[in-house]
């Protein structure tokens, strides 16, 4: 007989906190509100303290979604071709119709960022291309904002051998534990009080930038001078937001940043990344974009440039902005040192921006706005929403007014 696998030291304490605060900062759940969670396997012990939160704060029904990683690698390693060209639609339907219903979305993620690096590039470009389709309805419920979200981690262990390859299993693990926890903001005895403090923090950045109105930004330093024109009428966010159904929640955490609309034709010049983008098993390594009214025209990169490629290939908009993003150097993230590979942490270190789909809602009276409103203010669309960190220490940045004057917002990565 094989004894039984010891498990890996997580906080009992700290991870009922973390569940707390998804319920009751994150989510801010309502009585009577269905919850949707979605989940690693390996996050089951977290599931279980935020399924109890959510009935204790009166949830009407908890559903829970699991994933697999080894259940994924067999479908890369043993599915038919045509496989790659098909995701299950019925599924994001079936979530789409629950957005609809007001059912609030909480999504743990702690998947190995690597765990498809080994795997076929073109199997899983085509995999992901028909999975965002496919989730196009759900997706669309929750960049419009339309619900109370907010997305969490869990240090499964095969992410923590990622971030700490050179220690013992369980250790890295404890390690990444303590690591979320500290940036989750869920280290102190109080942490619901904590995160209250910090959503007022943000809260007086977007005031200030709103205020201020700028027509664009300017990021310059290394290998870096970029232009990103503001979408009309948009409007800067960060941490806790009011939702379409009224309810106030905070989709990430952790979160550092304050974010706002581009304008999708009105980004020029050339850009650098200043850490490396981890996505769906790849790796990708010293970006360098060059932009011409809005689109990517030029693009680069040390390691992973064929997948990087693939990703500005999925439609239209995925070369163009969706978002832009201001973030202290000296965030926790980024003093921790820690390059996490999941992007839910890593774009909290640094200023970031994304490829793809836009918020709606970063734009003035966003709920009240069709598609073709959004559009016609500026707002992208794709398939995908991908963020890459373009902000350190070197990093300066420049508010541009209506009249062409600028005023300082960063220098050297802090705020002014």
């Amino acid at each position: 007989m094989t004894s039984a696998p010891k498990i890996p030291s997580v906080d009992p304490v700290k991870l009922d906190r973390l569940a707390e605060v998804a319920v009751k900062i994150g989510l801010q759940l309502q009585a009577g509100q269905d919850l949707l969670i979605t989940a690693p396997l390996a996050a089951l012990p977290l599931v279980h303290r935020i399924t109890e939160h959510a009935y204790k704060a009166g949830a009407g029904l908890v559903t829970t979604l699991y994933n697999d990683e080894e259940t994924t690698l067999m479908r890369y390693r043993h599915a038919p071709d045509g496989s790659f060209d098909r995701a299950s639609g019925w599924l994001y339907e079936g979530m789409a119709k629950a957005f609809s219903a007001n059912t609030a979305r909480l999504a743990i993620a702690g998947d190995n960022p690597m765990l498809l690096s080994a795997e076929d590039p073109e199997k899983v470009a085509r995999a992901n291309k028909a999975q965002s389709r496919a989730y196009q309805p759900a997706l669309e419920k929750i960049a419009g904002f339309d619900i109370n979200w907010n997305i969490i981690s869990y240090p499964n262990p095969s992410w923590a051998r990622q971030v700490f390859p050179d220690h013992d299993p369980e250790v890295a693990v404890t390690m990444l534990a303590d690591a979320i926890f500290a940036a989750s903001r869920v280290d102190v005895d109080d942490p619901v009080s904590a995160w209250r403090d910090h959503n007022a923090a943000l809260r007086k950045r977007t005031q200030w930038l709103n205020a201020r109105a700028f027509s664009a930004l300017r990021f310059k330093g290394p290998d870096t001078d970029l232009t990103v024109g503001l979408a009309d009428e948009h409007e800067w966010h960060g941490g806790a937001s009011v939702a379409k159904n009224g309810i106030i929640c905070n989709p990430n955490i952790p979160t550092e940043e304050v974010f706002t609309t581009p304008h999708a034709l009105r980004v020029d010049g050339h850009v650098s990344s200043t850490k490396p983008l981890s996505h769906q098993g790849t790796l990708i390594e010293n970006i360098k974009v060059r932009f011409e009214e809005g689109k990517i025209v030029e693009a680069k990169a040390t390691r992973g440039e064929e997948v990087f490629n693939k990703v500005l290939a999925t439609d239209e908009g995925a070369r163009r902005l969706g978002e832009v993003a201001l973030v202290p150097n000296s965030s926790p993230i980024s003093a921790s040192g820690l390059l996490f590979f999941n992007t839910l942490f890593d774009e909290n270190a640094a200023s970031h921006i994304a490829l793809g789909q836009c918020y709606s809602k970063c734009f003035i009276n966003g709920g009240e706005l069709s598609p073709d409103e959004v559009a016609a203010r500026g707002g992208n669309k794709s398939l995908i929403h991908i963020d890459w960190m373009i902000g350190s220490g070197e990093i300066d940045v420049d508010g541009i007014n209506k009249d062409g004057t600028s005023a300082p917002v960063m220098r050297k990565g802090e705020w002014v």
